[in-house]
Protein backbone atom coordinates (compact mmCIF):
# COMPACT_ATOMS: atom_id res chain seq x y z
CA UNK A 1 0.00 0.00 0.00
CA UNK A 2 2.89 2.37 0.79
CA UNK A 3 3.88 2.56 -2.87
CA UNK A 4 0.41 3.97 -3.65
CA UNK A 5 0.82 6.78 -1.15
CA UNK A 6 2.32 10.15 -1.89
CA UNK A 7 5.47 11.16 -0.05
CA UNK A 8 6.71 14.52 1.17
CA UNK A 9 10.22 15.86 0.40
CA UNK A 10 11.20 14.84 3.95
CA UNK A 11 10.26 11.17 3.57
CA UNK A 12 13.83 9.90 3.38
CA UNK A 13 14.70 11.82 6.56
CA UNK A 14 11.79 10.23 8.43
CA UNK A 15 12.73 6.72 7.35
CA UNK A 16 16.42 7.27 8.16
CA UNK A 17 15.45 8.46 11.65
CA UNK A 18 13.48 5.25 12.28
CA UNK A 19 10.02 6.83 12.26
CA UNK A 20 6.97 4.58 12.24
CA UNK A 21 5.21 5.52 9.02
CA UNK A 22 1.43 5.39 8.51
CA UNK A 23 -1.02 6.41 5.77
CA UNK A 24 -2.41 9.88 6.45
CA UNK A 25 -4.26 12.21 4.07
CA UNK A 26 -3.01 10.12 1.15
CA UNK A 27 0.63 10.46 2.26
CA UNK A 28 3.10 8.12 3.95
CA UNK A 29 3.68 10.12 7.15
CA UNK A 30 5.55 9.64 10.45
CA UNK A 31 3.27 8.96 13.42
CA UNK A 32 6.18 8.79 15.88
CA UNK A 33 9.93 8.40 16.14
CA UNK A 34 11.80 5.84 18.28
CA UNK A 35 11.72 8.07 21.39
CA UNK A 36 7.91 7.88 21.41
CA UNK A 37 4.94 10.25 21.35
CA UNK A 38 5.23 11.36 24.99
CA UNK A 39 8.88 12.35 24.59
CA UNK A 40 8.08 14.27 21.40
CA UNK A 41 5.15 15.99 23.10
CA UNK A 42 7.35 17.08 26.00
CA UNK A 43 10.07 18.27 23.63
CA UNK A 44 7.57 20.74 22.16
CA UNK A 45 6.32 21.87 25.56
CA UNK A 46 9.84 22.31 26.94
CA UNK A 47 12.12 23.09 23.96
CA UNK A 48 11.28 22.81 20.24
CA UNK A 49 9.81 20.15 17.99
CA UNK A 50 9.92 19.90 14.19
CA UNK A 51 6.91 18.72 12.18
CA UNK A 52 6.66 17.84 8.52
CA UNK A 53 3.31 19.29 7.44
CA UNK A 54 3.99 19.26 3.70
CA UNK A 55 0.81 17.27 3.15
CA UNK A 56 -1.13 20.52 3.61
CA UNK A 57 -2.51 22.18 0.49
CA UNK A 58 -1.95 25.72 -0.78
CA UNK A 59 -4.22 27.61 -3.20
CA UNK A 60 -3.16 30.96 -4.69
CA UNK A 61 -5.83 33.55 -5.50
CA UNK A 62 -4.79 36.46 -7.70
CA UNK A 63 -6.68 39.20 -9.53
CA UNK A 64 -8.60 42.39 -8.89
CA UNK A 65 -11.31 40.60 -6.90
CA UNK A 66 -9.04 38.33 -4.85
CA UNK A 67 -10.13 39.73 -1.48
CA UNK A 68 -13.81 39.92 -2.45
CA UNK A 69 -13.73 36.33 -3.71
CA UNK A 70 -12.01 34.95 -0.61
CA UNK A 71 -14.48 36.88 1.53
CA UNK A 72 -17.33 35.18 -0.32
CA UNK A 73 -15.97 31.63 0.03
CA UNK A 74 -14.75 31.91 3.64
CA UNK A 75 -16.50 32.74 6.91
CA UNK A 76 -14.00 35.24 8.32
CA UNK A 77 -13.22 38.70 6.90
CA UNK A 78 -10.03 38.83 4.81
CA UNK A 79 -10.57 42.51 4.06
CA UNK A 80 -9.47 43.18 7.65
CA UNK A 81 -6.04 41.69 6.94
CA UNK A 82 -2.99 43.81 6.38
CA UNK A 83 -0.31 42.65 3.96
CA UNK A 84 1.82 40.19 5.92
CA UNK A 85 -1.05 39.06 8.13
CA UNK A 86 -2.92 35.73 8.31
CA UNK A 87 -6.22 34.61 9.78
CA UNK A 88 -8.02 31.38 10.68
CA UNK A 89 -11.22 30.77 8.73
CA UNK A 90 -13.34 28.07 7.11
CA UNK A 91 -15.23 27.12 3.95
CA UNK A 92 -18.95 26.44 4.31
CA UNK A 93 -21.62 24.56 2.42
CA UNK A 94 -24.77 26.57 1.70
CA UNK A 95 -26.30 24.50 4.54
CA UNK A 96 -23.78 26.00 6.98
CA UNK A 97 -21.85 22.76 7.41
CA UNK A 98 -18.06 23.04 7.32
CA UNK A 99 -16.30 21.99 4.12
CA UNK A 100 -12.93 22.50 5.83
CA UNK A 101 -11.06 24.94 8.02
CA UNK A 102 -8.23 26.97 6.52
CA UNK A 103 -5.66 29.71 6.95
CA UNK A 104 -5.81 32.87 4.85
CA UNK A 105 -2.55 34.73 4.09
CA UNK A 106 -2.57 38.20 2.51
CA UNK A 107 0.43 38.92 0.27
CA UNK A 108 0.99 42.11 -1.79
CA UNK A 109 -0.02 40.34 -5.00
CA UNK A 110 -2.19 37.41 -3.92
CA UNK A 111 -4.11 35.63 -1.19
CA UNK A 112 -2.94 32.17 -0.17
CA UNK A 113 -5.38 29.64 1.26
CA UNK A 114 -3.85 26.80 3.27
CA UNK A 115 -6.10 23.74 3.55
CA UNK A 116 -5.99 20.29 5.11
CA UNK A 117 -4.11 17.67 3.10
CA UNK A 118 -6.96 15.17 3.16
CA UNK A 119 -9.31 17.78 1.66
CA UNK A 120 -7.24 19.31 -1.15
CA UNK A 121 -9.37 17.93 -3.99
CA UNK A 122 -12.62 18.56 -2.11
CA UNK A 123 -11.66 22.14 -1.24
CA UNK A 124 -10.38 22.91 -4.73
CA UNK A 125 -13.69 21.76 -6.23
CA UNK A 126 -15.53 23.88 -3.69
CA UNK A 127 -13.68 27.17 -4.16
CA UNK A 128 -13.47 26.94 -7.96
CA UNK A 129 -17.23 26.36 -8.09
CA UNK A 130 -17.78 29.93 -6.90
CA UNK A 131 -15.15 31.71 -9.03
CA UNK A 132 -17.53 32.68 -11.85
CA UNK A 133 -18.36 36.37 -11.71
CA UNK A 134 -15.14 37.29 -9.90
CA UNK A 135 -12.03 38.68 -11.59
CA UNK A 136 -9.69 36.08 -10.10
CA UNK A 137 -7.09 33.55 -11.19
CA UNK A 138 -6.87 30.43 -9.04
CA UNK A 139 -3.92 28.04 -8.85
CA UNK A 140 -3.45 24.88 -6.82
CA UNK A 141 0.18 25.22 -5.68
CA UNK A 142 0.08 22.26 -3.28
CA UNK A 143 2.68 20.20 -5.15
CA UNK A 144 5.05 23.17 -5.39
CA UNK A 145 5.23 23.99 -1.68
CA UNK A 146 6.88 22.11 1.20
CA UNK A 147 6.08 23.06 4.78
CA UNK A 148 7.82 22.65 8.13
CA UNK A 149 6.43 23.66 11.52
CA UNK A 150 8.90 24.47 14.30
CA UNK A 151 7.03 24.63 17.62
CA UNK A 152 8.06 25.20 21.21
CA UNK A 153 9.30 27.86 23.65
CA UNK A 154 12.80 27.72 22.15
CA UNK A 155 11.62 28.04 18.54
CA UNK A 156 12.75 31.63 18.00
CA UNK A 157 16.09 31.09 19.73
CA UNK A 158 16.72 28.02 17.61
CA UNK A 159 15.63 29.53 14.29
CA UNK A 160 17.11 33.03 14.48
CA UNK A 161 20.77 32.09 13.82
CA UNK A 162 19.67 30.43 10.57
CA UNK A 163 18.00 33.56 9.18
CA UNK A 164 18.97 37.19 8.65
CA UNK A 165 15.30 38.15 8.99
CA UNK A 166 14.57 39.47 12.52
CA UNK A 167 12.01 37.05 13.95
CA UNK A 168 10.87 39.07 16.96
CA UNK A 169 8.89 41.58 14.82
CA UNK A 170 6.95 38.71 13.21
CA UNK A 171 4.07 38.70 15.66
CA UNK A 172 1.37 36.04 16.10
CA UNK A 173 -0.49 35.39 12.84
CA UNK A 174 1.99 37.47 10.85
CA UNK A 175 4.48 36.38 8.22
CA UNK A 176 7.44 37.66 6.24
CA UNK A 177 9.65 36.47 3.37
CA UNK A 178 13.24 35.56 4.15
CA UNK A 179 15.96 32.96 3.78
CA UNK A 180 16.44 30.18 6.31
CA UNK A 181 19.67 28.18 6.03
CA UNK A 182 20.07 29.70 2.57
CA UNK A 183 16.60 28.62 1.40
CA UNK A 184 13.98 31.23 0.40
CA UNK A 185 10.99 30.85 2.71
CA UNK A 186 7.78 32.45 3.83
CA UNK A 187 8.25 32.57 7.61
CA UNK A 188 4.92 32.48 9.40
CA UNK A 189 4.11 32.61 13.12
CA UNK A 190 0.89 30.69 13.69
CA UNK A 191 1.03 27.16 15.08
CA UNK A 192 -1.14 24.25 16.17
CA UNK A 193 0.34 23.22 19.52
CA UNK A 194 -0.38 26.02 21.99
CA UNK A 195 3.30 27.01 21.94
CA UNK A 196 5.22 29.72 20.16
CA UNK A 197 6.53 28.66 16.79
CA UNK A 198 7.03 29.21 13.09
CA UNK A 199 6.00 27.67 9.80
CA UNK A 200 8.41 27.63 6.87
CA UNK A 201 6.83 27.52 3.41
CA UNK A 202 9.54 26.69 0.87
CA UNK A 203 10.48 24.99 -2.37
CA UNK A 204 10.48 21.18 -2.07
CA UNK A 205 14.05 21.12 -3.42
CA UNK A 206 15.25 22.98 -0.33
CA UNK A 207 13.53 20.61 2.10
CA UNK A 208 16.47 18.33 3.05
CA UNK A 209 18.86 21.16 3.94
CA UNK A 210 16.22 22.95 5.99
CA UNK A 211 15.43 19.77 7.92
CA UNK A 212 19.12 19.05 8.53
CA UNK A 213 19.87 22.60 9.64
CA UNK A 214 17.00 22.69 12.14
CA UNK A 215 17.75 19.26 13.57
CA UNK A 216 21.41 20.23 13.90
CA UNK A 217 20.30 23.25 15.94
CA UNK A 218 18.41 20.97 18.34
CA UNK A 219 14.88 20.68 16.93
CA UNK A 220 13.34 17.32 17.86
CA UNK A 221 11.56 15.51 14.99
CA UNK A 222 7.90 14.92 15.91
CA UNK A 223 5.16 12.89 14.28
CA UNK A 224 1.39 12.91 13.93
CA UNK A 225 0.84 11.39 17.37
CA UNK A 226 2.42 14.30 19.24
CA UNK A 227 0.80 16.78 16.88
CA UNK A 228 -2.62 15.41 17.87
CA UNK A 229 -2.03 15.34 21.64
CA UNK A 230 -0.55 18.85 21.57
CA UNK A 231 -3.37 20.39 19.58
CA UNK A 232 -6.05 18.70 21.71
CA UNK A 233 -4.50 19.96 24.95
CA UNK A 234 -4.42 23.45 23.45
CA UNK A 235 -8.10 23.26 22.46
CA UNK A 236 -7.57 23.39 18.69
CA UNK A 237 -10.20 21.68 16.56
CA UNK A 238 -9.20 18.99 14.08
CA UNK A 239 -11.31 18.90 10.94
CA UNK A 240 -12.69 15.40 10.45
CA UNK A 241 -12.87 14.90 14.22
CA UNK A 242 -14.26 17.96 15.99
CA UNK A 243 -15.84 19.54 12.91
CA UNK A 244 -17.07 18.18 9.58
CA UNK A 245 -19.66 18.64 6.85
CA UNK A 246 -22.47 17.97 9.33
CA UNK A 247 -21.40 20.57 11.90
CA UNK A 248 -21.54 24.34 11.66
CA UNK A 249 -18.83 26.62 13.06
CA UNK A 250 -21.37 27.96 15.57
CA UNK A 251 -21.86 24.44 16.94
CA UNK A 252 -18.11 23.79 16.88
CA UNK A 253 -17.34 26.79 19.10
CA UNK A 254 -15.85 28.74 16.19
CA UNK A 255 -18.26 31.68 16.24
CA UNK A 256 -15.25 34.01 16.42
CA UNK A 257 -14.25 33.13 12.83
CA UNK A 258 -17.76 33.84 11.50
CA UNK A 259 -18.41 37.44 10.48
CA UNK A 260 -22.16 37.60 9.94
CA UNK A 261 -22.06 41.39 9.47
CA UNK A 262 -19.99 41.24 6.28
CA UNK A 263 -21.73 41.04 2.87
CA UNK A 264 -23.13 37.75 1.68
CA UNK A 265 -20.94 34.66 1.81
CA UNK A 266 -21.50 30.97 1.19
CA UNK A 267 -23.44 29.54 4.14
CA UNK A 268 -24.35 32.90 5.70
CA UNK A 269 -28.12 32.52 5.42
CA UNK A 270 -28.04 29.13 7.12
CA UNK A 271 -25.92 30.43 10.00
CA UNK A 272 -28.13 33.48 10.47
CA UNK A 273 -31.13 31.19 10.73
CA UNK A 274 -29.35 28.83 13.13
CA UNK A 275 -28.38 31.75 15.33
CA UNK A 276 -31.99 33.00 15.28
CA UNK A 277 -33.45 29.61 16.13
CA UNK A 278 -30.81 28.81 18.74
CA UNK A 279 -28.24 26.04 18.82
CA UNK A 280 -29.39 22.52 19.62
CA UNK A 281 -25.92 21.15 20.40
CA UNK A 282 -22.39 22.38 20.93
CA UNK A 283 -18.86 20.97 21.04
CA UNK A 284 -17.50 20.74 24.59
CA UNK A 285 -14.30 19.65 26.24
CA UNK A 286 -14.49 16.97 28.89
CA UNK A 287 -12.36 14.97 31.28
CA UNK A 288 -13.07 11.50 32.60
CA UNK A 289 -13.80 11.38 36.33
CA UNK A 290 -12.80 7.73 36.42
CA UNK A 291 -9.87 5.78 35.01
CA UNK A 292 -10.07 5.29 31.24
CA UNK A 293 -8.75 6.27 27.83
CA UNK A 294 -11.28 8.14 25.67
CA UNK A 295 -10.89 7.56 21.95
CA UNK A 296 -12.62 8.86 18.85
CA UNK A 297 -16.01 7.25 18.08
CA UNK A 298 -16.65 5.93 21.60
CA UNK A 299 -20.37 6.39 22.40
CA UNK A 300 -21.45 9.25 24.67
CA UNK A 301 -24.39 8.76 27.05
CA UNK A 302 -26.36 11.65 28.57
CA UNK A 303 -29.01 10.95 31.20
CA UNK A 304 -28.96 7.30 30.19
CA UNK A 305 -29.60 7.98 26.50
CA UNK A 306 -27.16 7.81 23.54
CA UNK A 307 -25.87 11.27 22.58
CA UNK A 308 -23.33 11.08 19.80
CA UNK A 309 -19.73 10.04 20.23
CA UNK A 310 -16.30 11.17 21.33
CA UNK A 311 -14.82 13.37 18.60
CA UNK A 312 -11.24 13.59 19.94
CA UNK A 313 -9.70 11.90 22.95
CA UNK A 314 -6.42 11.05 24.66
CA UNK A 315 -4.67 10.97 28.01
CA UNK A 316 -2.97 14.36 28.23
CA UNK A 317 0.81 13.96 28.48
CA UNK A 318 1.01 17.37 30.18
CA UNK A 319 -1.64 16.87 32.90
CA UNK A 320 -2.04 13.10 33.07
CA UNK A 321 -5.83 13.45 32.75
CA UNK A 322 -7.99 11.60 30.21
CA UNK A 323 -9.51 14.37 28.06
CA UNK A 324 -11.62 14.70 24.95
CA UNK A 325 -14.31 16.51 23.00
CA UNK A 326 -17.88 15.65 22.06
CA UNK A 327 -21.13 17.33 21.06
CA UNK A 328 -23.74 17.60 23.80
CA UNK A 329 -27.32 18.93 23.80
CA UNK A 330 -27.14 22.67 24.41
CA UNK A 331 -28.81 22.32 27.84
CA UNK A 332 -26.01 19.98 28.94
CA UNK A 333 -22.97 22.07 27.94
CA UNK A 334 -22.34 24.01 31.17
CA UNK A 335 -18.99 23.41 32.87
CA UNK A 336 -19.40 20.69 35.50
CA UNK A 337 -22.22 18.85 33.72
CA UNK A 338 -21.85 15.09 34.18
CA UNK A 339 -22.36 12.42 31.54
CA UNK A 340 -20.79 9.09 30.55
CA UNK A 341 -18.50 7.65 27.89
CA UNK A 342 -18.95 4.02 26.85
CA UNK A 343 -15.46 2.50 26.86
CA UNK A 344 -15.63 -1.04 25.48
CA UNK A 345 -19.03 -1.68 27.04
CA UNK A 346 -18.33 0.05 30.38
CA UNK A 347 -19.87 3.43 31.12
CA UNK A 348 -17.21 5.72 32.55
CA UNK A 349 -18.03 9.03 34.23
CA UNK A 350 -17.12 12.32 32.54
CA UNK A 351 -17.69 16.02 33.13
CA UNK A 352 -17.65 19.13 30.96
CA UNK A 353 -14.58 21.31 31.56
CA UNK A 354 -13.27 24.60 30.25
CA UNK A 355 -10.94 24.54 27.27
CA UNK A 356 -8.12 24.75 26.47
CA UNK A 357 -7.16 21.82 28.67
CA UNK A 358 -3.63 23.19 28.93
CA UNK A 359 -2.21 26.71 28.62
CA UNK A 360 1.35 27.82 28.03
CA UNK A 361 3.14 27.90 31.35
CA UNK A 362 0.70 25.47 33.02
CA UNK A 363 2.23 23.28 35.69
CA UNK A 364 2.24 19.56 35.03
CA UNK A 365 0.87 17.15 37.59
Amino acid sequence: MADQLKTTPFHARHVAAGARMVPFAGFDMPVQYPTGITAEHRAVREHAGLFDVSHMGEFDVRGRDAIAFVSYVTSNDPSALQIGQAQYSCFLHPSGGMVDDCLVYRFPDKVMLVVNGANIAKDWAHVTRYAEGFDVRLADASNDVALLALQGPAAQELLQPLSAVPLEPIRYYRFAPGDVAGAPCVISRTGYTGEDGFELYHDPGDAPRLWDALVARGAVPCGLGARDSLRLEAGYALYGNDADDTTTPLEAGLTWIVKLKKPDFVGKAALVEQQRAGLQRKLVGFRLTEKGFPRQHMPVVVDGAPSGEVRSGTVSPSTGEPIGTCYLPIAKTAVGTRFEVDIRGKRVGAEVVETPFWKRGSRRT
